[in-house]
């Protein structure tokens, strides 16, 4: 009967907090439930944004970068929530992706502009992310995590089952990573409306769904071939077809009660943008030289190095690499193994660490790496330990910082944190390579992609990655007088 009031009253609890946590959706109009207010939300944003600049490459164009800026602030400005100030990043990475944290903070990567064809289409992957944040989404996706944590600590005390609570963790890690169909339909359909107001077809949404879902397909292709798991954007949209009805009601509603205006693609704008862009890995930005911080230690052998606090003394054996101060007070261990189990990385933590439930636990990435840190609790009148693993390939990195005489004033938990988020990969600079780039021609009488494939080779795919980067996946041919991307 106890457990069994505590249990109404939390019940009570959460009943008052969805009351009160209720939202008009700035998009839709309509109410939503959700635990963060705009200026948290703004600050959440800040604080990831920090955090992710950290730990990935960012393409320094100038030019470019102003550009993407220019079209994304347009965006904003006939967007339902224009009062907010907005951030467009380019990530330097070939890959197909662009996403958007929460408090208008928006990133599109390098690769992803590579497949693209115009003004619209790159204004209509910005329009689709911004979308996602006024329509709250991200804000919503923090609130499904939210509400998963409430459930696992409500399942874990009522049960006495650690297997649910990890089962509802196990959800709340897929609500985060993707919006679901009705989410992405709804910022396909806002962003068609931002799309037609900005000065743009709303049928660029459709276009630049196609662009992505050709490249879809032929990654699905490839996965193939290659006995892998094919990936795909966010974006692409995996919850809809190119051909999807519903999308292009949506994307022919925006423009339905809007006076008509002047369409413009600029394509020309575009391409002149494009010109000279990098194509693949920048292997010019991965050979510039890093400033080495005094205290950071490098492992050549291994690949790697992390930064430890300031005048901690570093020894290293063939057990494990530990730092700690002159007056023995606290130490930060670091050991390698493999992952022979292929674990998860929060699975692989409670393994070794001989944990059920860590404290503070969460899954992070950084530098292209995967890992996972928490807390385990001290008893008996010890110090709480930080530990993390860091899955670099098939090695997993175990962390564990621990405090045995802590002084007044030191947090050493910040002091492990920092140092478990300085990890990093170190590579051999690549000297011999140089990078590749985007440039336009235009196609004569004589212009077949299988023959510049060839020419330009790409890799076992050439012909394919050259159709797709000009739209013409997966037998197009250009017409003559076109202008055409080519690599050199």
């Amino acid at each position: 009967m106890k457990y069994l009031h505590i249990y109404s009253r939390l019940i009570i609890i959460t009943m008052m907090l969805v009351v009160s946590s209720c939202a008009i959706n700035p998009a839709t109009g309509i109410p939503d439930l959700v635990f963060m207010s705009e200026s948290d939300e703004i600050e959440k944003g800040k604080e990831l944004h920090a955090k992710l600049i950290k730990s990935i490459p960012i393409y320094h164009d100038k030019k470019l970068n102003a550009y993407i800026n220019k079209i994304g602030q347009k965006v904003v400005e006939n967007s339902h929530r224009p009062n907010i100030e907005y951030h467009f990043t380019i990530i330097d990475a070939p890959d197909i992706n662009a996403f958007a944290l929460p408090g208008g903070y928006i990133y599109i990567n390098r690769g992803l502009l590579t497949f693209l064809h115009s003004e619209a289409q790159l204004a209509a992957v910005l329009a689709h992310e911004v979308a996602h944040i006024t329509a709250r989404h991200v804000v919503k996706q923090d609130t499904a995590r939210t509400s998963a944590s409430t459930l696992t600590f409500l399942s874990v005390f009522t049960t006495g089952s650690l297997a649910l609570g990890d089962a509802t963790s196990l959800w709340s890690t897929a609500a985060v990573k993707g919006y679901g169909r009705e989410m992405e339909l709804q910022a396909d359909g806002l962003a068609a409306e931002y799309l037609f107001n900005s000065g743009y077809a709303p049928q660029a949404m459709v276009e630049a769904i196609g662009v992505l879902k050709d490249q879809e397909k032929f990654s699905r292709y490839r996965a193939k071939e290659e006995g892998k798991r094919a990936k795909s954007y966010h974006g692409v949209f995996s919850t809809h077809p190119r051909n999807d009805i519903r999308l292009k009601e949506v994307v022919a509603k925006a423009g339905q009660f809007i006076d008509k205006k002047e369409d413009s693609d600029n394509k020309e704008t575009y391409r002149e943008h494009l010109e000279g862009m990098v194509y693949g890995i920048n292997y010019e930005a991965m050979n510039k030289p890093k400033p080495i911080e005094k205290e950071r230690y490098i492992h050549r052998k291994l690949g790697f190095s992390l930064l430890f606090p300031e005048k901690w003394q570093v020894t290293h054996s063939r057990k494990a690499i530990v730092g700690q101060p002159k007056n023995d007070t606290a130490r930060l261990n670091l050991t390698i193994a493999i992952n022979k189990g292929r674990l998860n990385p929060g699975n692989y933590l409670r393994s070794v660490t001989n944990v059920d439930l860590l404290l503070r636990s969460e899954d992070f990435s950084q530098y292209g790496m995967i890992g996972h840190t928490g807390i385990i609790k001290g008893i008996n009148g010890k110090e709480d330990q930080r530990v993390a693993v860091i899955f670099q390939g098939s090695k997993a990195y175990l962390l564990v910082g621990e405090v045995f005489l802590p002084e007044k004033g030191v947090d050493y938990d910040t002091l492990f944190l920092k140092s478990i988020q300085s990890f990093r990969p170190e590579r051999t600079p690549a000297k011999a390579k140089k990078s590749r780039t985007i440039h336009y021609v235009k196609a004569n009488d004589n212009t077949r992609m299988d023959l510049l494939a060839k020419q330009m080779n790409l890799g076992v795919y050439s012909e394919q990655v050259l159709r797709l980067i000009n739209g013409l996946y997966p037998r197009g041919e250009p017409k003559t007088g076109d202008w055409i991307k080519i690599i050199k």
